[in-house]
This record gives C-alpha cells, structure tokens and sequence, in this order.
C-alpha cells in the first residue's frame, strides 16, 4: 500500500471505532449530535470537499455530489424526527470509503504491473574513457558509440556485441524466462538485463529510438485511446448522474404533491424525502465508472507483462472481435534464417560436399553462401581456394585444393553439359560438380518457426476462422509453407502493393462484426499492418516501422503470442461486459425497491458498495494471462 491508502485505512478505521463507542456510550441530545458530526467529518470531509469544489465548478453531478446529498440528507431527517439515529448517514459514508479504498488498492496493484515494466528503463549507459568506465545519460551517447555493459546492469541502447560474452534476462521484455545467450556479433536491445560478463556494444540507434524508448512510450500513451465501451460508460455517466438526481427530487415532491391534490391530507414528506435519499445513494455509478476502465487498464498491463505491449484499450476491443488473422511468412511464420535442410544424391559423404560448397562460395556474402559457411561450422581457409568465377544467374566455379568444384543451380549444370538430378524438396536447390562429374545437390530453404503450426492450430481453436498468408515467394515454397502448418488460404509472388490489395479483399468480404488482423515484422509490411482492423508486429526483430505502424507489437517472435494477445483481449472483454450486466442489473433493480420503499438507507449502500467490490474484484482478474 502507498501512503494515500494507509491514512485512507487509517481514516476508516478510526471512524468505525469511534461509531462503535458512541453506540455503547449513553450519550443523548446536542452531545450525541456533535460526536456524530465529528465522526461523519472524519470519514466523509473529503467526499464534502470535493462535492463543494464540483458546484463551485459547475460540474455538480457526480458520486461526490450524490453521497454529500443523500447523507447530509439523512442527518437532517435524523435532526427532524428527533430520532437521534444518526447511523444510516454515517455508515453510507463510511462503506462508501471502504469501497473507494478497495478501488483505489486495485488500480495501485494494476498500476504496480505496468511500473515493473518501467523498471527497464536505464538510468545511465557506460562510456570508456582514459582506462576507466565514465557514466553519462543515455540521449548523450551518439549512433556507433562503444558502451560497457557490466553484470548487474541495463542494456542502456540497442547495438552489437563488440567484445565478451555473457547471458542476458529479457523478461521484463518478452515475458521469457529462460536467459539469452550472447556474444560478439550478436545484437542486443535496450531493456534487458546483463547477468554474466562484461560485454562492449557498439550502439546503433540513439536512446530515443531505441527499444526500451519505443516501449515505455507505447505503454504510457495505452491509456489515451479509449475503446467503445469505455466512452460508452463516459458517456452514460454523464446523462445517468443529472437523470438520477432529477429524478430523486421528483421522488421527493411529486408523490406528496399528488397525495395533498387527490387526498387533501397532509403528505408525509420525510418519508418520500427519506426514499429519494436512498434512490440518490443506490444510483451511484462508481461500479461502472471505475471497474470498467480498470478492467482495461488492467488487461493492458497484465498483457504487457507477458511481453504483449497493446497500444489502446480500443486495439484491445477489436483483437477480441478478430474472425480472420493474416500472416507474412518470413520472419513471422518463418525465421527469415536459411539454412541446409538436405543432401540428396550425393556421390561422397554429406559433410565433404558440404565443405566444398561452402569453400566455393567463401567470397560470397549472398544469404545461401552464408547459410553453407554456417553448415560447414568451420573457420574459412581460403587459402584452399583459387581461380573464383562467379557466373550471374548460374552460380560459382573454383578450385579447391586443386580440383575443380562448381556450385550452382540447374542452367550451370547444363552449361557445364554434366547431368544432374531434379530435386523434388522445396527451397533453393544447389547443385554441385566435384572434378568435372556431378557430386548430388544440396537443399537450402527457410526454416519455419518451432511453435507456427502449434499456434495455427490454437487460434482455431481459440475461434479464429479462416487464416491467410501473403507472400513474397514462389508459389511452390509458399504451398508447401501453408500446407505444413495448416493455413487456410496462401497468395504468393506478391509485392508489397499486391499484399495491401489483397487485404483490402479480405476486409470488403468480411462479416459486419468480425475483425481482421495483420501480423508481420519487416519494413514491407507497414502498409498492411497500418490498413488491417488491428494490426500485430513481431517487435524483437521486427523494423522501426512495422512496430510504429502496429496497434499490437510482440516482443517475443514465438507466434504462440499471437493466440496469448487474443486470448487476453477476450478474456478482458467478457470482464468488461460481465461487469457491465451486473451492475445495471442490479442497480436498476434496485432503484426500482428504494422508490416504493422496500429498501432502506442500509440496504441501498450494501448494494451500492458490494456490486462495486465484486466487479473491481472482477477487473483485477484481467491482471492475469491465463
């Protein structure tokens, strides 16, 4: 708790005692009525404070406003009828505190969620200077700075590994709890915590750009985009609480008005003013006021401790209503990484050709070449290769260790007039020739993702109907994709043009309610994820651009995120509309009993308090993914 909440506590405690001992005490009369008043401004100053500053303002119809009325009002009835009970007015205050309180440790907890997210920020980065580590503010160091980032400490900026090795824990970020190992050459974003070694980095983007900047920037403006329901509960506040309050005054004079015309007795005015007080303190709307924003806020920030980072709660809205998800496949479904998957037909064994492919291709830094040196997993001794002939749109001729190796596709094999074997696996195709007779081929293709059919299959389930994916690649390589991982529906050979005219199909097509969403990460797909109902970015590797243009961006590239974010938004949803139900239902149908005199002061704060307790505990469940 903060100190706001303990002196609120305080304050409540230290009323409901006093309230307890001016019960036992025989006290009566002007005694009895100051101890009461007394206890009443202890509890209650505050809500008078603000009721007085709403008039003063002309914003006088709020809760203020409604609990200042209805409890003066009970203690001038109290006065009236020389009843001495004073009771009913103090403990509409004080439950009503109890109720504020209760709020007010909800939201602390929600807000406490998103702060351990602010704890990525850094506070100083380390710079090396005459020997020794200086500490200067992030915005100060420029693009291609050396930084050191020692154990213990935040990544400041993000940037390459020029030096050590070490693990890093990005939790705070992705939601992973596993360590990621790193080393020279790797890159790094800001935000994660070093735990090992020391490691030097070569910043390549300013702190403002950065991924720790982007990230607190997205999480502190979520809460100024407001979703449909939100404005609707603004809204409704606003017509309801003016709508009430005239009301109970109608309530208060027109059935005593009526009485004296049609009777012509005398009309019991304290017993219609007593119901319109109780109308006035069963009307309150903090249930919905507070509870709905609060499930909101709470989704949000439960959502980006999972390393879900949702921009508004009304993107929360529309990822709830989402009927169709559309892919990119490489670096979304794929992980935009080539490497060998295959042999076939080869003359010698599988690494020996390997280590001539890759030999032959040394002076390459095509993706494949590099994808073969990877296979190899050896350090180049080019020294071994001699006489290199790149030839455009065949491949590559050399020597290596004297014999004669050509790497390539199908054209170089028939211009070399050596026959070759056709390969039926999907991916790029290598055909090699070791001393002028061919040697077999080696296949090469992008590696899908471990946990893309696994999350295909869970949005289904989840209630996705129909997913698509668009496509830069040939036909048979995007086939093959989509079949292994279960798509419904695959367009390829798209440029980036193409993929926003086929979204742009799928959004003329669809149902009225249901909502298409975009997911992909490179700086194509800013465009469609700009256009799509609500657009998701793979943010750990995804451009600069595609996280700006997003309303969703996942921090962790596993695409089983994707059916977490939506799980989450539905799950915070139907809080939203549960507590939405309730509480009119219940407050209708108590506005409805307090009129005709069923229920009483007590029974109208009961009411009033316990729906707001059971749907803020209702919010708080939003907190959680799962």
């Amino acid at each position: 708790m903060n100190k706001k909440q303990k002196k609120m506590l305080k304050r409540i405690l230290l009323a409901a005692g006093m309230l307890i001992v001016c019960n036992i005490i025989p006290v009566t009369g002007a005694l009895r009525l100051a101890l009461f008043l007394a206890i009443y401004l202890v509890i209650g100053y505050d809500i008078l404070r603000k009721a007085g500053l709403g008039i003063r303002n002309r914003q006088v119809f709020d809760e203020n406003f409604l609990m200042a009325i209805a409890t003066v009002g009970a203690f001038a009835l109290a006065i009236y009828d020389r009843s001495g009970d004073y009771n009913e007015a103090i403990a509409v205050m004080l439950f009503y505190q109890i109720g504020e309180w209760f709020q007010s440790y909800a939201v602390g907890k929600s807000r406490r969620n998103i702060s351990a997210l602010m704890d990525i920020r850094p506070d100083y980065a380390n710079i090396e200077k005459d020997g020794s580590l200086e500490q200067v503010d992030p915005d100060e160091v420029a693009v291609g700075s050396t930084i050191v980032v020692q154990p213990g400490e935040k990544v400041p900026i993000d940037g390459v590994i020029l030096e050590g090795a070490s693990s890093l824990n990005t939790s705070a970020l992705t939601g992973e709890s596993l360590p990621r190992d790193v080393g020279a050459g790797d890159e790094i974003i800001s935000g994660c915590i070093n735990m090992t070694g020391l490691i030097k980095v070569r910043t390549t983007k300013e702190f403002g750009e950065s991924t720790v900047s982007k990230i607190l920037e997205l999480v502190e403006n979520s809460s100024s985009r407001k979703s449909r329901s939100e404005a609707f509960i603004s809204k409704f506040a606003r017509i309801y609480t003016p709508a009430v309050c005239y009301g109970a005054l109608a309530l208060a004079v027109l059935p005593p008005l009526c009485h004296l015309a049609l009777l012509g007795a005398a009309p019991q005015w304290h017993v219609w003013i007593y119901r319109a007080l109780t109308f006035l303190v069963i009307s309150c709307p903090c249930a919905l006021v507070i509870s709905i924003p609060l499930s909101f806020f709470a989704g949000i920030g439960g959502a980006s401790r999972e390393g879900i980072l949702i921009k508004g709660s009304n993107y929360l809205e529309t990822m709830a209503q989402t009927r169709c998800v559309v892919f990119d496949k490489t670096g979304t479904l794929t992980q935009g990484v080539f490497e060998v998957s295959g042999v076939h037909h080869s003359e010698m064994e599988d690494q020996k050709l390997i280590e001539y492919a890759a030999l032959v291709e040394c002076a390459s830094s095509h993706p494949i070449s590099k994808s073969l040196q990877r296979a190899y997993g050896r350090p180049m001794d080019r020294s071994r290769v001699t006489d290199i002939q790149e030839l455009g749109g065949c491949g590559v001729m050399a020597k290596v260790d004297g014999v004669e190796v050509a790497a390539g596709n199908g054209r170089l094999m028939e211009r070399l007039n050596i026959p070759y074997q056709e390969c039926r696996s999907v991916g790029t195709i290598v055909h090699m020739a070791v001393g002028g007779a061919y040697a077999g081929h080696i296949v090469i293709s992008d590696v899908v993702k471990p946990k893309a059919k696994e999350a295909i299959a869970a949005l289904k389930k989840a209630g996705v109907e129909k997913t698509v994916m668009l496509t830069g690649d040939i036909k048979k390589v995007a086939d093959q994709v989509a079949a292994s991982l279960g798509i419904d529906e695959v367009k390829s050979d798209l440029l980036p043009a193409d993929k926003v005219a086929c979204l742009e199909t799928l959004l003329q097509n669809k149902a009225d309610r249901a909502k298409v969403a975009f997911v992909g990460d490179g700086i194509n797909d800013a465009p469609v994820l700009s256009l799509a109902d609500i657009g998701i970015a793979m943010g750990a590797m995804g451009s600069d651009a595609a996280i700006e243009a997003a309303d969703v961006v996942l921090m962790d590239d596993n695409p089983m995120q994707i059916v977490k974010a939506i799980r989450i938004s539905r799950k915070c949803i139907g809080i939203v509309y549960q507590n939405i139900i309730f509480a009119l239902v219940i407050k209708f149908a108590c506005l409805g009993l307090g009129a005709v005199g069923i229920a009483n002061m007590w029974f109208a704060i009961f009411a009033d308090v316990g729906v707001m307790v059971l749907a803020v505990l209702n919010a708080i469940r939003a907190l959680k993914a799962d």
